[in-house]
């Protein structure tokens, strides 16, 4: 077995889930109370067909029971329930079993990820689920490991490390699939230097199966397939910095769906390592396979077609948002589609068996792009929008106009519900990159484009902020049918419903029922903690419930600015919970107790100017990622300005020697010195008093 493990709980004669494979999967509205997959179905419509709770009725809904998860980092999973147990992932991979009907806990696994792993997770360390598969769970772990348990004990049958090559980052964040007895999963790691995969074991042995790689490898060996052949010609096999060893990114470390009739697998890829493609590539090309919808023949691993949203991507425009299928009437004729709503702000409709282009249109606000040409599938490209040589504002911003946080399909309504957002990003060209091994390695200039934020503000002219909303698409025609909007611009994913309803919560706490077919909100609770998760419904007992983990973090969170209207800054916690609602449950959740320690002033500020400036530039360049532009944080790791004052001696402990690496802050002393650490220090020191003022201002003159 690799690596450690705990398990915690009770034996259980029969496990859960030991008739769920894939014709229960297939014929998921066969068992419309249990929902058996990460989008309840294969076609990951995220549509619950139950209607106990409905337009006329949902103002009575209430919480039936909550379970506290002892978490403060992002919560992402949709719990899977089979059998009347429900099982959901907390950070660090944490697996939990619980009785769906009272919420009573039945075991707890935990596969003791690294602490240290935290920094080679670029967004979080999250978990977005398990799968669950003839009576065994598989979970997918930060530190790369594919993990299968016993569904009624929690106890490990085997154990695979889906990492080859330990001297580069990757993480696994994602929710396994199962499909023809294969377990799926993709790797993360294209901020680092991955190289994207999708693996598939057998369920029963672990053995690999297949793995499918999203770039090319060396090109002076044989590709491992044809189709990487093929994607090697849209290239630069010339640069200085040879994407080969710095990994070429793609990594697809999120969605997934499948189609038993065709046995095809549809997954999205990642962007780019680096972002800027002028390093990666510098004589250009589309960069096949990178930011794309792919269909895999599912049982061989082979690549049946693509679709690249983004060519040449340099922006960070993934295409890991969810893959949802459907069969529409379009003209006429029923068609078996492929929606797709990725970062760069199309939405897109493909023939799922083909991957043709049927149509796509901009859902949010686009500059990058004027359109898709029909004819091409390509994007009509605004020059503009690159920054080899000048600084480019963009739209949409690097988390794009909807990210992994899933939308839902209602057939009854035809209506999509994205999760969207509308935002812009400052791009400059990192003039002087070098490769680091394990780090960030993106090409942009982070502490040039924060320079440039800070003479906005001091302008008064600041960047305007980004904005969240839920977004109702007619997939058919290309249109807006409504939208509504959200408390932030980093939101929950959503659930519709049969019962006229669709579910989502937002960064300050309120989890809202909306009219599926107007967008009128008819129902709100406010939960006491940002939520980011989507909602999923279930039955037991002849009762139906709606679940919802409510923990705010993830990339959106972590690079947050702090906002006076987030749930975490009007009750100074981001505690995570398990909310169970029915109907007639009780309408008011209690704030849980603040964490952590109240901000001190800090000690006295001795370094100069010149040691701050360094520090404001290495800390963009490698502190923002978890700690937020400015040291500021919102909350799921430590806001640095606001430390106990005996952290202010232990620097070179902490960022040099590990001191809190079992907690998540890893060692940097690979890519950091002793100067470069004071001078960090010495900016974050400089931010600390600036917010201690802030907050501790002498009173002005009386009227």
């Amino acid at each position: 077995m690799l690596g450690a493990a705990l398990v915690v709980g009770i034996s259980r004669a029969a496990p859960p889930g030991a008739d769920v494979d894939g014709g229960a999967i297939a014929h998921a509205d066969a068992r419309p109370g249990e929902w058996l997959s990460h989008g309840r179905t294969y076609s990951e419509q995220r549509f619950s067909p139950l209607t106990q709770i409905n337009t006329s009725n949902v103002k009575d809904l209430g919480v039936a029971w909550e379970y506290r998860t002892y978490s403060v980092r992002g919560l992402e999973a949709t719990p899977i329930v089979a059998n009347g147990t429900m099982f959901i992932t907390l950070p660090w991979s944490k697996v939990i079993a619980l009785d769906a009907k009272s919420g009573r806990e039945l075991w707890t696994y935990d596969p003791h990820v690294p602490g240290a792993m935290g920094r080679y997770a670029c967004c979080d360390v999250v978990n977005r689920g398990v799968a669950i598969w003839r009576g065994a769970l598989f979970v997918g772990t930060l530190d790369g490991r594919l993990i299968k348990l016993d569904a009624a004990t929690g106890k490990p049958f085997w154990t695979v490390d889906t990492i080859e090559n330990k001297n580069h980052a990757y993480t696994i964040t994602g929710a396994p699939r199962v499909v023809d007895g294969l377990v799926v999963i993709g790797n993360g790691g294209a901020e680092y230097d991955a190289r994207g995969y999708v693996t598939a074991y057998d369920a029963t042995s672990g053995k690999l199966a297949w793995r499918f790689y999203v770039v090319p490898g060396d090109p002076s060996k044989p590709q491992e397939n044809p189709a990487l052949s093929a994607a090697l010609k849209t290239w630069d096999t010339g640069g200085k910095y040879k994407f080969w060893t710095i990994g070429g990114g793609g990594a697809p470390w999120n969605s997934m769906a499948f189609d038993p009739a065709l046995d095809l697998l549809y997954f999205g890829t990642g962007n780019g390592n680096p972002w800027n493609r002028d390093i990666r590539s510098p004589k250009g090309g589309d960069n096949l396979y990178l930011s794309s919808v792919l269909a895999i023949h599912a049982k061989t691993g082979q690549l049946a077609w693509y679709y690249q949203t983004t060519p040449g991507d340099t922006w960070d425009f993934d295409s890991t948002a969810d893959v949802v299928l459907a069969d529409l009437n379009i003209g006429g004729q029923l068609r078996h589609v492929l929606m797709h709503a990725p970062k760069n702000g199309f939405f897109y409709v493909l023939d799922r068996a083909t991957g043709k282009l049927i149509s796509a249109q901009k859902f949010g606000i686009v500059t990058w792009a004027k359109g898709i040409d029909p004819k091409t599938g390509k994007p009509i490209e605004n020059p503009d929008a690159r920054y080899s040589s000048k600084m480019a504002v963009v739209y949409p911003q690097t988390v794009g106009a909807h990210n992994w946080q899933p939308m839902s399909f209602d057939p009854q309504t035809g209506l999509v519900y994205i999760p969207a957002m509308d935002g812009s990003a400052i791009f400059i060209a990192e003039k002087n990159f070098r490769y680091r091994p394990k780090a960030w390695n993106l090409g942009v200039d982070f502490a040039g484009l924060s320079q440039v934020v800070l003479d906005l503000i001091k302008k008064g002219t600041p960047p305007p902020p980004a904005v969240g909303y839920i977004k109702a698409w007619n997939p058919v025609s290309q249109k807006e049918a409504w939208q509504v909007p959200m408390g932030g611009s980093w939101n929950s994913g959503l659930l519709s419903t049969a019962g006229g309803l669709v579910f989502g919560g937002d960064a300050y706490g309120m989890f809202n029922a909306y009219e599926a077919k107007t967008g009128a909100k008819i129902w709100s609770i406010d939960l006491k903690t940002g939520i980011l998760a989507p909602a999923m419904s279930y039955m037991v007992g002849g009762q139906q419930y709606v679940a919802l983990l409510a923990g705010w973090g993830g990339a959106g969170g972590l690079a947050a600015f702090r906002d006076p209207k987030t749930a975490l800054s009007k009750y100074q916690t981001n505690q995570g919970r398990l909310f169970v609602f029915k109907l007639g449950g009780r309408k008011q959740v209690a704030a849980l107790s603040p964490e952590g320690v109240p901000p001190s002033e800090p000690p006295p500020e001795t370094a100069d100017a010149t040691t701050i400036q360094k520090g404001f530039l290495l800390y963009h360049h490698t502190c923002l990622v978890c700690h937020g532009f400015f040291a500021q944080s919102e909350g799921e790791v430590p806001d640095l300005r606001l430390v106990p004052t005996d952290i202010w001696g232990q620097y070179g402990n902490i960022v040099l020697d590990g001191a809190l690496a079992d907690g998540g802050m890893a060692s940097f002393r690979d890519i950091l010195s002793k100067d470069d650490v004071t001078a960090i220090r010495a900016y974050v020191l400089q931010q600390a008093h600036l917010a201690w003022a802030g907050q501790h201002k002498p009173p002005g003159p009386k009227h």
